[in-house]
């Protein structure tokens, strides 16, 4: 199974500095042979927060090899076979090299109620806009009629490069857990510990069989944030004002990876080890150190993957 490295971003994490450090982020990161990057979804934002699939698509004509992906996309706040025509473009245009990842967004109610959705039935939209979309991707004169979306003989053109794009969920619950096993393609959880990979993939591989489906065993993830430094304790104090960090039940430092570049590359390898072979690693870090922590990461951690 190929071992990927991606890299993600959160919100703009390059201070007052405009458009053009995306830039020169994206040009490093394929230089670096950084598999993708990913960006994540927050439409309602005091903070400056890109669209991801307008932002993507900048991303893409930029490059030619390094691939894209959301982390995770808000999937009940928009329109599926809306998205479905952009995401196919994307990756129509891009020659396959869009990875969408979706998730129920955040708790803010204010978000839904911005976009006209019930937060009550986010679930429920989000399964049925799933369905919805990977019929369009896959057939022609599409006629659905569910709870939320109606069609009727619905075609969208391009289709895209990748035939249906793979669907990754997002998410630590066991409902997460359940969708992914019913209906999507693969798993990319943030902030969760070794254990906890290893204990998910196994309850995944076990609802997928009751589903009577299976999922690819190269289609599990981990996003997690990481600070290299010359030590785990100079690592740390660089990046606790920039941790978002939603737990309260451990430590940040047992699902963040802080220390020296061994120290990632042994940590990554027990995610490997409970059965994760795709990852985001998402900088915590001042502004002005992002090119430096991208860096370390493609020139310090990604060869120790790539030998031989």
């Amino acid at each position: 199974m190929a071992l990927r490295i991606g890299t993600g971003l959160f919100g703009w994490p390059f201070g007052d500095r405009g458009p053009e450090a995306l830039w020169e982020y994206v040009d490093a990161a394929e230089a670096l042979a950084i598999d993708s990057v990913w960006l994540t979804d927050r439409i309602v934002s005091n903070d400056l927060n890109l669209e991801p699939v307008t932002a993507l698509s900048f991303i893409a004509a930029r490059t030619k090899k390094l691939k894209f992906g959301t982390s995770v996309l808000a999937l009940p706040l928009r329109n599926p076979t809306v998205l479905a025509k952009e995401l196919a473009t994307l990756d129509w245009l891009s020659g396959g090299r869009c990875l969408p990842a979706i998730g129920l967004g955040t708790e803010d109610d204010r978000e839904y109620v911005a976009c006209g959705v019930s937060k009550a039935e986010r679930a429920g939209r989000t399964d049925e806009a799933i369905e919805v979309m990977r019929r369009l991707w896959t057939e022609d004169a599409v006629t659905h009629r569910g709870r939320y979306f109606t069609l009727e003989g619905i075609s969208i053109q391009p289709k895209p490069a990748q035939k249906a794009l793979p669907i990754w969920i997002g998410g630590r619950t066991e409902a997460a857990m359940r969708r992914l096993a019913r209906l999507g393609d693969g798993w990319l959880v943030s902030q969760a510990t070794p254990a906890e990979v290893r204990h998910g993939i196994a309850r995944v591989n076990a609802m997928a069989t009751e589903y009577g489906r299976a999922v690819e065993q190269d289609h599990f993830g981990v996003l997690f944030t990481y600070c290299v430094a010359a030590s785990r304790d100079e690592a740390r104090h660089i990046a606790e004002p920039h941790l978002r960090f939603r737990r309260t039940d451990v430590d940040p430092s047992e699902t963040a990876i802080f220390g020296t570049p061994e120290d990632l590359v042994a940590r990554i390898r027990e995610y490997v080890a409970a059965g994760a072979t795709k990852f985001v690693a998402r900088a915590a870090c001042p502004p002005e150190r992002m090119a430096e922590q991208l860096r370390l990461l493609g020139e310090e951690v990604l060869p120790m993957f790539h030998k031989g």
